[in-house]
């Protein structure tokens, strides 16, 4: 399914991530990927070691005469996010991913790829044994669960890098020399309701909100894209405006750093009302969703379907009435741009997962910022409005944002490099995204570090691609980084 890749320039880089896109590896599953990489470099007479957090640790003796160099660390995720279509058959935890190569692309259609990381793996493992490859003292850091959690580099413990610089190579957008990136923190919401019998005589309906591209939770959030979650209580709540409505189950999204695609709820309503106008109230809500999102999210789809008599217990009229109010007016998006980083997003939240089933709620809200403490008080509000609403919640997950420092040694010289490679500067940003950089200058903060990847566009949803043009490009710039590392 992936063994056409390997023919694809560099063959070394295009090879190992081949192989990763054949080796399952969600969060916190990565151990089967870890351990074939261990083999891989036992094979070729690397040093490896696992951390006491599980991250994967590759050592490199330098190259002849530059022993006396300070080392490198070339940095990744084994982790990617896993995200299918809706009616797409595919076990993450089975599976290898399906690829299509198009118009200079490596795509998977219908689920994740995990180019977000598996490249900047890929890349760092080329590295590790690309003959004639001039490099000072290399290690690899192969870090877990970075996708939901980011819990390998926050356990990393302090003094287990040995080296002085870090590069960092989980962006994605080639061109781009990335300084600094988002903090991060989670919201996380959980109640269990006491359920009331449903009244006689009502029927099921079933409504599904798709079609919605989704995306990074981040890197996205920017887009102005439908949050089906948020599409879906605002729907109902409308409709529970028209007639007596009674919630049985609530779902949408799969991961809090992946702006919701779909969403589904089931409800109740009085038999006598399921016919009257309700085919007319659907098409409006897809007709004006679709202006809205026009140019941005137009497939976004809204059904209904009528089930059987209902049966059992739902919510009672007033915690629906809250929990659909919260969920319809909570923020979500972009709170703040920056006024450091025009254009750049500084602080946001992503309400991306709710689960409502026999009256469990589950609910995770992603906050981001580029200044630690605006997370922390737009996170607060985020839980005073839960609460407000009758909703217990807590911050969790919290990890730092990584400072710029646009007067790096190491970015002059990545710098100077990169004009001589492709004669003019790379451009400089901060993205508003969690890179683990900013754990790593806690646990590490003797390391300089910079960020740099090729083109990869839809990370975190069905469709996700990268450029191989773009790829082959960064490879070449990462060697020469290397070299000129090398040199006293």
């Amino acid at each position: 399914m992936t063994s056409h890749l390997k023919n694809l320039e560099p063959r070394l880089v295009w090879s190992h991530f081949s192989t990763l896109c054949e080796i399952p590896r969600a969060s916190l599953k990565e151990a089967a990927l870890r351990d074939h990489l261990i083999a891989w470099a036992n094979e070729r007479g690397i040093k490896s070691l696992v951390d006491t957090a599980g991250n994967l640790i590759l050592k490199k003796s330098p190259s002849p005469g530059c022993e006396s160099m300070p080392g490198v660390i070339l940095q990744g995720h084994l982790d990617m996010v896993c995200q299918a279509n809706a009616g797409t058959v595919h076990d993450f935890e089975r599976d290898p991913i399906s690829t299509v190569i198009r118009d200079g692309w490596v795509i998977a259609e219908e689920t994740t790829l995990g180019a977000d990381n598996g490249i900047g793996v890929a890349l760092a493992l080329a590295a590790l044994e690309e003959p004639g490859l001039i490099h000072p003292p290399l290690e690899v850091l192969l870090t877990i669960n970075e996708e939901s959690g980011m819990d390998g580099a926050r356990e990393l413990s302090p003094g287990t890098l040995q080296g002085r610089t870090l590069i960092n190579l989980d962006t994605e957008e080639w061109g781009h020399f990335y300084l600094g990136c988002a903090g991060g923190v989670d919201v996380e919401l959980r109640r269990n309701y006491e359920l009331e019998d449903m009244p006689a005589g009502f029927v099921t309906l079933g409504f599904e909100v798709s079609g919605l591209r989704g995306g990074h939770s981040g890197i996205d959030i920017h887009l102005g894209r439908g949050n089906a979650i948020k599409l879906l209580a605002e729907a109902l709540r409308d409709f529970s405006e028209h007639t007596d409505l009674h919630l049985i189950e609530l779902k949408g999204g799969t991961a809090r750093n992946a702006i919701p695609r779909e969403a589904s709820a089931i409800i109740a309503i009085p038999g006598e009302a399921t016919a009257e106008h309700l085919e007319e109230w659907v098409q409006h809500r897809v007709e004006a969703w679709q202006m809205r999102f026009a140019g941005v999210d137009a497939n976004v789809s809204f059904v209904c379907k009528l089930g059987g008599s209902a049966e059992g217990k739902a919510l009672p009229r007033t915690e629906r009435e809250r929990l659909l109010g919260f969920l319809d007016m909570i923020a979500n998006g972009v709170s703040r741009i920056s006024e450091d980083f025009p254009g750049v997003t500084e602080t946001s939240s992503n309400l991306g997962v709710v689960e409502l089933v026999n009256g469990k709620l589950k609910a995770t809200f992603k906050v981001r910022s580029l200044q630690d403490e605006h997370a922390d008080v737009l996170a607060d509000k985020l839980v005073s409005h839960a609460q407000a609403h009758n909703i217990p919640a807590v911050k969790s997950g919290a990890y730092p944002g990584w400072t710029p420092n646009p007067e790096s040694g190491l970015l002059a010289l990545c710098q100077r490099v990169y004009t001589e490679q492709f004669g003019h500067a790379a451009n400089l940003q901060v993205i508003h995204a969690g890179l683990e950089c900013g754990l790593f200058a806690a646990s590490h903060p003797h390391l300089e570090m910079i960020s740099f990847g090729p083109d990869i566009r839809g990370a975190h949803a069905p469709g996700e691609r990268v450029e191989i043009e773009s790829v082959d490009q960064c490879w070449n710039l990462l060697k020469a980084v290397l070299q000129e590392l090398a040199k006293d």
